[in-house]
C-alpha cells in the first residue's frame, strides 16, 4: 500500500526484507560514520563565487551535494514504515533555525528540494527557509501543529498516540506529514553555528528519516601526502543511517561521490544529466 509520502517497494532484495522484521526500530539499526570534509575547496570556491557577486554558504554547498548524490543514488531516500521498505516522492530535509539569534528559540520545519536543484536554487531555497522560520510568531506549519497538541489538557497524548498509529499503518493525512519534521529525507543540524562538535545524532523511530547529519566545529586531519605528515582542515559530519535501506557498499559509494562534489562544487552549476529512479520500482 503507498503512502502520501512514498511509495511501496514490493521487491527489495530478501536480506534487507528480513532485516526489517529483525531490527523493528529505527534505534535498531542506526550506523554512524565519520565524514571531514576538506575546507579548502569549498572556501576557495565560495569566494570565488562571492567575487562574481554570488553569495554562498557551506550549508548550501552541503545539502546541494546532498541533494545531487540523491539525485544519483535515490535508494538513500528510502525509509522503513511498519517493517515495509518505500521510496519517497520527494526531497525534503529538516533543520531547526534559531529565532533571533537565541539558543533557546528555535523552529523546526523542512526545506523541499528538486532532484535537479543547482547548488544557486539550493541557496535560494535555504534563505527563504530561513527568513520564513526567523519571523515573529508560530507560523510554520510545525509550530502550528505543536501549539495545537498541547493547547488543551490531556490531548497530546492521545493525538501523539493517534498520529503513530495512522503513520504505521499508512492512514497520516499529508498535511500533518508535510507539517512533521520528522518525516524527511535527511535531517541536518549545524553544530558549528553554535561553536559545537560534531555528534552522532540517533535517528527518530517515529516517521520516515532515514539520515541525519550534523556538522560541527572545524578540526585538523592529520593526513600522508607526498610521503610526508600534513594537517589538512576538514569540516567533520557526522553522519547517522537506518542501514535497513541500503546496503553498506552503497551508501559508501553514495557518500564517496558526495565528497566529489564538496571538493568540486562548480559540479552543482548545472542540473544533473540524468535523475535515476530507485532501482526497486
Amino acid at each position: 500500500m503507498n503512502r502520501a509520502d512514498g511509495k511501496l517497494l514490493r521487491h527489495t532484495d530478501p536480506m534487507y526484507r528480513i532485516a526489517a522484521h529483525v531490527m523493528a526500530k529505527r534505534s535498531d539499526s542506526m550506523n554512524s560514520i565519520t565524514l571531514d570534509i576538506p575546507l579548502a575547496p569549498m572556501d576557495a570556491y565560495i569566494r570565488a563565487k562571492k567575487k562574481d557577486g554570488v553569495s554562498l554558504s557551506h550549508m548550501a554547498v552541503i545539502l546541494a551535494s546532498y541533494v545531487r548524490t540523491l539525485a544519483e543514488y535515490p535508494a538513500l531516500n528510502r525509509f522503513i514504515v511498519n517493517k515495509q521498505a518505500y521510496t519517497r516522492n520527494e526531497i525534503a530535509v529538516g533543520m531547526v533555525v534559531l529565532k533571533g539569534g537565541e539558543m533557546d528559540n528555535g523552529t523546526m520545519s523542512k526545506i523541499y528540494f528538486q532532484p535537479t536543484d543547482t547548488i544557486f536554487e539550493v541557496e535560494r531555497r535555504i534563505q527563504e527557509y530561513v527568513s520564513n522560520n526567523r519571523a515573529d510568531g508560530d507560523n510554520n506549519a510545525t509550530d502550528k501543529l505543536i501549539n495545537t497538541l498541547v493547547s488543551l489538557p490531556g490531548l497530546l497524548r492521545a493525538a501523539v498516540c493517534i498520529i503513530k498509529w495512522a503513520d504505521k499503518h499508512n492512514l497520516l493525512p499529508k498535511a500533518i506529514i508535510d507539517a512533521s519534521p520528522f518525516h524527511t529525507s535527511m535531517v541536518f543540524t549545524n553544530l558549528a553555528s553554535i561553536r559545537t562538535n560534531h555528534i552522532y545524532h540517533h535517528c527518530y523511530d517515529f516517521g520516515t528519516t532515514s539520515v541525519v547529519m550534523a556538522a560541527g566545529n572545524a578540526r585538523e586531519i592529520a593526513k600522508r601526502k607526498g610521503g610526508e605528515i600534513v594537517h589538512e582542515k576538514c569540516l567533520p559530519l557526522g553522519v547517522v543511517m537506518d542501514e535497513r535501506i541500503a546496503s553498506g557498499s552503497y551508501f559508501a559509494m553514495a557518500f564517496r561521490r558526495m565528497k566529489q562534489y564538496l571538493n568540486d562544487p562548480s559540479l552543482l552549476e548545472t542540473p544533473p544529466a540524468e535523475v535515476k529512479a530507485d532501482p526497486q520500482l
